[in-house]
């Protein structure tokens, strides 16, 4: 029989960091985004990467079943962050100008920091965490240049 409640504190501890770390990318994606006092920032970006977490480590739970493809679950969160995205993409048809797609692409970019963390990739994340902040401070200073000087 299969016992319903089973505990084990090394696999929790592992949970716990795993779902932290992509808490910690999440806060830290959004804070940028958060300060750009953009609609999906801090907690979005933050429950963004968390849910692509559990998601992934709930799929790799299944890693050698039968009729079990743990690969599946990433290509899904991928699927499931463009309807997310797709949402904050708005076009503003009087400077006929498309806004949102930053945001778009961050919340994109949360996702895979969730899926790093949740397959212990952490070098990886990290290198996510410390890209995705420059790109959007760096990026989006330049970006306002341009746009001033036009």
């Amino acid at each position: 029989m299969t016992e319903i409640f089973t505990w084990d504190i090394v696999e929790a501890m592992d949970f716990g960091l795993k779902v932290g770390l992509a808490t910690i990318a999440g806060l830290l994606i959004g804070l940028e985004r958060e300060y750009k006092g953009k609609h999906a920032g801090l907690k979005t970006n933050t429950l963004v990467a968390i849910g692509a977490a559990v998601f992934v480590l709930i799929s790799m739970r299944f890693y050698g079943e039968d009729y079990a493809d743990i690969t599946r679950v990433l290509s899904q969160v991928v699927t499931g962050i463009g309807f997310l995205g797709a949402g904050v993409i708005l076009q503003n048809e009087k400077k006929e100008r498309v806004k949102g797609l930053t945001t778009a692409a961050t919340l994109w970019c949360s996702a895979g920091a969730g899926c790093l963390a949740a397959t212990s990739m952490f070098v990886e994340l990290g290198i996510i965490i410390i890209l995705v902040v420059i790109i959007n401070i760096v990026f989006g200073y330049v970006d306002n240049k341009i746009g001033d000087s036009k």
